[in-house]
């Protein structure tokens, strides 16, 4: 894959530029689930678990962040620490790199922005949460994460997309922007808390290096869309179906009673949903990252290995 020049106030650290250049694996992070996602402290001890857990794969950490008007494509522990507890950090996508630069703004990355940083740095496999995807109410609230995802040749592992979204309509929009859904080790879409959302995936795969057999042959037909791949959260953490549905829809009555919409309709709706489910859903949340995270840097490894032909 090319790598694009870095633009101003663009920063990739010294660690992640050397096993970028070496062709060492790396895997990318957001931090919104870091800014906007977790309670404190439980924000920064998952940082440091995603990148330790990283690290234990064999692949290089790469969580992207913006402090004070610099996009930072690798934090260090102090740069964690700083937007951890950053007391007004935004929530920043794609759209809202150029105001944050010019403001000076500290913030988080989405998905979408996530996806923008990494591909500008030349990585290519990224572990986060869940998707953003359509919204339930209103159905023309649709994440910024789907058109990210039409553009940015990268391997996303994610649990699926957010248990509060409409998931049916989500994978239509997948289709409809050329994103391979690809099931890792399963068939079915997982529900980000739940292993099950009766939901079939397009398309499976049995191991890592598989998925990046199937990146490498979607790209190699000049696709720039990403390969999305889903994992079910660890069966040990995972939630009944129906528990989560029934908190999920007392959450979307809630927020529309309170008028709660936009980038503040996602926080809110996974704040309450993990009140009302007794913070067992912050449980599962928290395992299906690190899960995400391990089986990035699987895949990250085996895309870094010596490429098998591919014959079309």
């Amino acid at each position: 894959m090319h790598r694009l020049q870095p633009p101003p106030h663009f920063r990739v650290a010294p660690h992640v530029a050397r096993a970028l250049s070496l062709h060492m694996p790396v895997v990318a992070l957001e931090s919104t689930v870091i800014t906007h996602g977790l309670p404190r402290p439980d924000n920064l001890s998952l940082a440091h678990d995603m990148e330790t857990t990283i690290q234990n794969g064999g692949a290089t950490p790469a969580t992207v962040g913006v402090l004070n008007g610099k996009v930072i494509v690798g934090l260090n522990d102090a740069e964690l620490q700083a937007l951890a507890n950053a007391s007004s950090p935004r929530k920043i996508s794609a759209r809202d790199f150029g105001p944050a630069i010019a403001q000076k703004a500290t913030g988080g990355t989405t998905v979408a922005g996530t996806l923008l940083a990494a591909h500008r740095a030349g990585i290519r496999v990224f572990a986060t949460g869940g998707i953003g995807g359509v919204h339930r109410w209103p159905p023309y609230d649709v994440s910024a994460d789907l058109p990210a995802l039409a553009w940015h040749p990268v391997i996303v592992v994610c649990a699926g997309a957010k248990a509060i979204l409409d998931l049916p309509a989500t994978l239509e929009m997948l289709e409809t922007f050329s994103v391979p859904v690809v099931g890792y080790q399963t068939e079915e879409f997982p529900a980000f808390y739940s292993r099950e959302s009766g939901l079939k995936t397009p398309h499976h795969a049995h191991s890592a290096a598989e998925v990046a057999d199937i990146a490498k042959a979607h790209w190699a037909l000049g696709m720039e869309s990403a390969v999305l791949v889903v994992v079910p959260p660890p069966s040990s953490a995972a939630m009944p179906y129906d528990e989560v549905e029934a908190a999920i829809q007392q959450a979307l009555q809630e927020a529309e009673q309170r008028g709660i919409r936009g980038q503040a309709s996602t926080p809110f709706l996974l704040s309450r949903v993990s009140e009302l489910t007794g913070h067992a859903s912050l449980e599962a949340n928290l395992a299906l990252l690190k899960n995400n995270a391990a089986v990035a840097a699987q895949i990250a490894r085996a895309l870094a290995s010596p490429p098998a032909n591919v014959f079309i």
